[in-house]
């Protein structure tokens, strides 16, 4: 029930069911391949192009000693930081990890 138009302010944040809460996190290639599966259901929906433009981010403890190989990525976009932003050191990593 989104239309195109507003589908271009969507953004997704997928997080693993098993990683709320427990401090686990997916491989980097887990990540990509289910951001890619999102991302191409997107392109099904509504075409390639808003699919490419639609931003998806990983959830489910990126932190400052996984952030690098999680945001390397093409289909992770972005991630969403919970107990990693409280130190300012560690976030200091994720945020230039996303700067590359």
């Amino acid at each position: 029930g989104i239309s195109a138009e507003d589908m271009k302010n969507v953004i997704i944040a997928y997080e693993p069911v098993w990683a709320i809460g427990t401090g686990l996190t997916a491989t980097p290639e887990e990540a990509d391949e289910t951001c890619g599966v999102i991302r191409s259901v997107i392109a099904e929906l509504y075409g390639a192009e808003l699919a490419e433009n639609t931003v998806i981010q990983y959830g489910g403890s990126m932190n400052d000693a996984n952030a690098s190989d999680l945001l390397s990525k093409v289909n992770v976009d972005g991630g969403l930081i919970g107990g990693a932003s409280l130190k300012c050191d560690k976030f200091t990593t994720i945020v230039k990890a996303a700067n590359v």
